[in-house]
């Protein structure tokens, strides 16, 4: 599993948060999630609890960040040219220790475009897990049994949607488009643990 690293990108309650779990503990790989948000502060000085109400949602100035070259981190954080917002601050922070970590060993890291940020690594294997509405509906509504029918499907779409956004915006491809995976894997059919077996079968074939 040397310099191996997979990126999963998941519709809003495929699972793909478990499988990425499952297939990390499975190979002994380095998980990386919603802890990113904790490095990413570490890392630029941006307040945790702020920067996760940004996690994951797009806004409009970095493509002109990039091409005035304020894309990394002085003594005192981001920005050398003019003050980024903070979406694009967490992002540009992500995007440096998801290349530091990726560097380091055998990792899975779940969303923030991490099949972009690592495209040019040999042994990246990119994943997008999906479902089945139904059954996301169901595995969402027994996560949250207070929550309405309706307002369970509002919840799925308006995340698929943010995902989406974030997605396209910060890579320029699209989200959930075959050409930007390696593999794509439908929970409903195979379930969580299928997935991740499926996974560590692709690695193997993938990077003989």
């Amino acid at each position: 599993m040397s310099n191996v690293i997979v990126t999963i990108a998941r519709q809003y309650g495929s699972g793909g948060r478990e499988v990425g779990k499952l297939l990390a503990a499975k190979e002994g790989m380095e998980y990386y999630d919603k802890n990113l948000i904790a490095l990413a502060s570490e890392k630029s000085g941006l307040d945790h609890e702020v920067i996760k109400e940004a996690d994951e949602k797009a806004t409009g100035s970095l493509l002109y960040a990039i091409a005035m070259g304020v894309t990394s981190f002085g003594a005192r954080g981001i920005g050398t040219a003019f003050d980024l917002p903070l979406n694009d601050k967490l992002f540009v922070a992500q995007t440096q220790v998801i290349k530091e970590a990726a560097a380091n060993a055998p990792s899975v890291f779940v969303g923030r475009c991490a099949d972009y940020v690592l495209k040019d690594e040999p042994k990246c294997i990119r994943v997008f897990i999906y479902s089945d509405f139904d059954a996301r509906m169901a595995r969402v509504m027994e996560s949250h049994p207070d929550m309405s029918e309706s307002k369970v499907k509002d919840m799925i779409l308006k995340s698929d949607k943010q995902r989406a956004n974030y997605y396209n915006y910060y890579t320029g491809n699209k989200w959930g488009k075959s050409e930007n995976y390696d593999l794509m894997i439908n929970t409903a059919k195979i379930g969580m643990q299928g997935a991740a077996n499926l996974i560590s079968d692709y690695i193997r074939l993938a990077t003989k």
